[in-house]
């Protein structure tokens, strides 16, 4: 596999995507049907929108968020050595959002805009039922261009972790394609979550090419990769994946999750929970637990125990960031 020497590396894991300030609140079913809201989806919405939505919403969390920036909290959690690529404005979310990624062990050294649009905000409604429904307004973030990758950066991590989301525009394909590039030129190995079955719908052909060209880890849940593969059945998508890739972990929601190695299948169950308070960054920090366990050398089925683990704990309170720590979690399980 490209990217086995973790042991030259500086950082575990180096992560790009959207950086996000997430604002939780939880809302009953009336409120999303109040404001026209696709529950359970996540739905890009201009600034006026965002504005209007922020201040109808009751009181709540904000904390930096976007996949990635979550999934590299969870690494950091884990006792990781984490860093993150992300484009923020040189404004009071922006400066929040960098102080939070450092408060949480995360290295976080891109520098905000001074030009062009705000930092980007992530208005998350938590329903009793435990759904989130996301409404995003990607401000800069979407912005990101390869001048903010630094090349060294990427090269002294043992695994870059690009985040789906952020595949739209044409300025931060070509930033992911330069990361990717640069991770592999390093010998490191590079990983990409699908993000949300409507990227996948999206970008089903570039992608495709990416996982034959570019990647050696794939993350999704069912959906997404049964619909990337356009098919209904999961045994047909997990041996579509292995040809194009070398590892890849299919999260199966309360059935666990699939790690697909070659031929191989290994099953790990979900870690068992009392109740589900909120969703939000469970994909997310499954693969912190995952990335972790494979910056340490652990058996693959270990790997996806991690994640499980994490997984359940965050959805068990309200927010994508782990409120145990996570580092006992890893000693109890790998030693």
């Amino acid at each position: 596999m490209v990217g086995t020497t973790e042991n030259t590396a500086t950082f575990d894991v180096v992560g790009v995507g959207n950086a996000i300030v997430d604002v939780l609140a939880e809302v009953d079913d009336a409120f999303i049907n109040q404001h026209s809201l696709a529950k359970g989806g996540m739905t890009l919405i201009d600034a006026d929108r965002a504005l209007q939505l922020y201040e109808a919403m009751p009181p709540g969390l904000e904390i930096s968020g976007g996949s990635a920036a979550n999934t590299m909290v969870g690494v950091a959690g884990f006792g990781g050595r984490a860093a993150y690529i992300g484009k923020v404005s040189a404004d009071s979310l922006g400066d929040h959002f960098g102080r939070d990624l450092a408060e949480a062990g995360v290295n976080f050294s891109v520098p905000g805009s001074h030009e062009g649009l705000p930092t980007a905000r992530c208005l998350i409604q938590v329903t009793p039922d435990a759904q989130r429904t996301m409404n995003t307004f990607l401000g800069v973030s979407s912005h990101l261009t390869r001048d903010d990758v630094d090349p060294e950066l990427v090269a002294s991590g043992a695994t870059l972790y690009c985040e789906g989301y952020l595949w739209d525009r044409e300025v931060a394909k070509d930033a992911i394609r330069y990361a990717m590039d640069a991770a592999r030129e390093a010998n490191r190995r590079v990983a990409l979550t699908m993000s949300d079955q409507m990227c996948v719908d999206r970008h089903r052909q570039e992608w495709q090419t990416l996982l034959d060209d570019r990647v050696d880890v794939v993350f999704a849940n069912r959906s997404e990769l049964c619909a990337f593969y356009q098919v209904d059945d999961l045994d047909q998508a997990v041996d579509a994946v292995a040809s194009h890739v070398e590892l890849a972990f299919i999260t199966l929601g309360p059935r666990g999750s699939l790690v697909v190695n070659g031929s191989q299948r290994i099953e790990v169950p979900a870690d068992e929970l009392d109740g589900v308070v909120d969703t939000t960054g469970a994909g997310d920090l499954y693969a912190s637990g995952v990335l972790y366990g494979l910056s340490r050398g652990v058996a693959l089925e270990q790997a996806g125990r991690l994640g499980s683990i994490a997984a359940a704990e965050v959805i068990s309170h309200l927010g994508a960031r782990p409120g145990e720590d996570l580092a006992e979690v890893a000693q109890r399980i790998i030693g």
